[in-house]
């Protein structure tokens, strides 16, 4: 068996100062990223471009929030219920994907009620594509950072031991993730591009909840647990999170079909 790869980059991209990291570049390629496609979508569409700047703050402040406080409140409350003071202090780190996607929702929708033009489910289909290519670049960042790494797998050949952290071989589970994000975002660009998916608005959100979701939960049988908490149970905290975007996005994808149907 080939001998396991050996993961030991410093997450500073500077070895003399901790600014900036490999982790923040990479979620500032996932925003820029993201903004160039909605962009797109926008002229194609023929949209207010001069919309996306206000747009970009709604979506950032919202996913930035919400990724902090879904940690605070899903993974450590009783710490920071003792901790009030640390709660702001992002960079520290401790952020939930599930989190964040509430807080784009809710940034979405606040956006629609003040900007009129564009309706929630319209911005939500096209926001939720460049979301599935920010959190493939998250988890780029998080496998530089050797941070949520995978469980020992001593009988693969494509093993990584991160250094930073132990001697084991693990599965690289961040790629694992990262992968199947960036292959729906593909999908999803191919369903905005060369279907009609989007003559119902909310049905391309339903198929990238549901579908990213779900990717979520199966990655996550690969990974340790985050928290203390979560050993010995059956599914963690990830993976219960995860199941009422499942049925959510199913759902909602079921309930335009129908609506689309009966017209």
């Amino acid at each position: 068996m080939a001998e396991p790869l050996h993961w030991n980059l410093s997450p500073e991209v500077f070895s003399f100062s901790p600014l900036p990291r490999w982790y923040s570049l990479l979620f500032a390629l996932g925003i820029i990223g993201g903004y160039t496609i909605i962009r797109q979508m926008f002229i194609r569409e023929k949209k207010p471009v001069e919309l996306l700047d206000s747009l970009l703050v709604y979506v950032v402040v919202g996913m930035m929030l919400g990724m902090r406080l879904g940690h605070v409140l899903f993974y450590q409350p009783d710490y920071y219920a003792e901790h009030l003071l640390e709660i702001p202090m992002i960079w520290k780190g401790g952020y939930a994907s599930h989190g964040g996607f509430l807080g784009v929702i809710i940034a979405l929708t606040l956006f629609a009620r003040k900007y009129r033009d564009l309706s929630f489910l319209w911005l939500a289909d096209r926001v939720g594509v460049i979301s599935l290519f920010t959190a493939f670049c998250i988890r780029l960042g998080n496998f530089c950072n050797s941070e949520m790494i995978g469980r020992p797998a001593v009988d693969i050949s494509w093993a990584v031991v991160f250094d930073l952290i132990d001697p084991v071989p693990r599965h690289p589970a961040q790629l694992y993730e990262a992968g199947g994000y960036l292959v729906l975002c593909l999908i999803s660009l191919f369903l905005y591009y060369r279907t009609k998916i989007t003559s119902s608005n909310g049905r391309l959100l339903g198929f990238i909840i549901s579908s990213g979701f779900a990717w979520r939960f199966f990655c996550e049988f690969f990974k340790e647990d985050q928290v203390p908490f979560e050993a010995g149970m059956t599914l963690n905290m990830g993976q219960w999170l995860s199941v009422p975007f499942i049925l959510g996005g199913i759902l909602l994808m079921a309930n335009i079909q129908n609506r689309s149907s009966s017209k």
